[in-house]
């Protein structure tokens, strides 16, 4: 097929039955296309502008079982979860997802994930374990992505935040700090530093280091976010130098910790949806922390509040001013900008606790910048810069 008939062949697929195409569709282009046409329904009632687009799987499970195989067969793993995500939202398949066979028609992904918790309530129990045995694949294939690196980076950040002054070898020895510490001991003619106080990274030490808490926002724009989150504590809490504490809430706090050597179970704690009383959340957090200089709280929320704001905003203040490293988040997953409450970030932001978004795979650096005590305004202007 020469560049003219391949051009023509992706618009045809792209523009739907309305568009021509001169060399035609062959079998395998023709089945994409029916793929499409179900789920887009690009016909002559919505082409024409006559009314509102109609479903076009119909309410049949089979049939929909049958299409979701289809896309898998035909298109590649990222556009089958687009497809999917879109199938969710122009088609209402959410209900029956709930039936068993749909469970294995689907490609698993973070955002069915999300959906399936949303569900986790009315769901049956004969879909309950194939939503469980879906749940745990994508979980899996999360930590194996997410879990060394984050270890790596998180050990390093906490063995090279203990200081000793009496550094045992030259490679010990931070020299940035040292230069820091002797910077009146500067000799002008000889151009040098004559160093009498060295400052090296502490010998490892096998016990508990620092305190991680991490509160998860669980309203429904969250979701992502709190799948994303649990595999992260989950890693975390395998760290014997961290002892890792995870709360999620909505207008109420559930402290899932007790879950934490199993991120399945911690999903199915959660539930989607709902109101949101993030001061209520905070104060059961600010109980957790005992050692506030050794004790990263990051919140992961959209900060709309639903409680008293202005109490919110004072506790994560006496949280910062007591020496906690205070890490507040926007979002934890891969869907770009969030929708946020555009003037709690500003009000945090005046308090030196920058509110941002953060992928996933950029969360272990985030971790390792705040056990090292790291302005973390700076950290995420560096990260804009990159």
């Amino acid at each position: 097929m020469n560049a003219v008939d391949e051009r023509e062949r992706r618009w045809r697929l792209v523009l739907g039955r309305e568009a021509r195409c001169a060399s035609g569709l062959g079998a395998t282009d023709q089945a994409m296309d029916a793929a499409l046409e179900a789920l887009y329904n690009r016909g002559d009632a919505a082409s024409a502008g006559g009314g509102e687009r109609s479903a076009g799987l119909g309410g049949s499970a089979p049939r929909v079982a049958r299409w979701l195989g289809d896309i898998r067969e035909y298109f590649p793993s990222t556009v089958v979860q687009v497809m999917q995500k879109d199938a969710m939202e122009r088609l209402g398949l959410h209900q029956l997802l709930l039936e068993p066979e749909m469970m294995e028609a689907v490609e698993p992904d973070v955002h069915l994930v999300g959906t399936l918790l949303s569900l986790n309530r009315v769901m049956p129990d004969e879909a309950r374990e194939s939503a469980r045995a879906l749940v745990r694949k994508v979980v899996e294939d999360l930590e194996r992505r997410v879990a060394q690196k984050t270890r790596s980076l998180v050990q390093g950040a906490i063995d090279r935040s203990a200081r000793t002054h009496r550094p045992r070898r030259v490679s010990d020895i931070d020299w940035n700090a040292t230069i820091r510490r002797n910077l009146a001991h500067y000799l002008p003619e000889y151009r040098t530093i004559v160093p009498q106080n060295l400052v090296g990274y502490g010998r490892r030490s096998q016990g508990v280091q620092k305190d991680v808490v991490l509160a998860i926002d669980q309203s429904g724009s969250m979701a992502s976010s709190v799948v994303y989150a649990s595999v992260f504590g989950a890693v975390l809490a395998s760290m014997k130098t961290l002892r890792t504490s995870l709360v999620v809430f909505d207008t109420s706090v559930v402290d899932l910790t007790e879950q934490l050597t199993d991120p399945v179970e911690v999903l199915f704690g959660t539930q989607l949806g709902g109101g949101t009383h993030i001061n209520k959340a905070i104060a059961y957090c600010q109980g957790l922390i005992g050692r506030p200089n050794d004790s990263i709280f990051v919140l992961i929320s959209d900060l709309y509040e639903g409680g008293v704001r202005a109490e919110m905003l004072r506790r994560i203040a006496s949280m910062q001013a007591a020496g906690v490293q205070v890490v507040v988040l926007l979002a934890l997953s891969d869907e770009g900008a969030p929708f946020y409450d555009r003037e709690n970030a500003a009000a945090l932001a005046e308090m030196g606790v920058p509110a941002f978004a953060c992928t996933p795979d950029v969360f272990p650096e985030l971790m390792a910048a705040a056990i090292q005590g790291q302005p973390l305004t700076a950290w995420v202007d560096r990260q804009k810069e990159a």
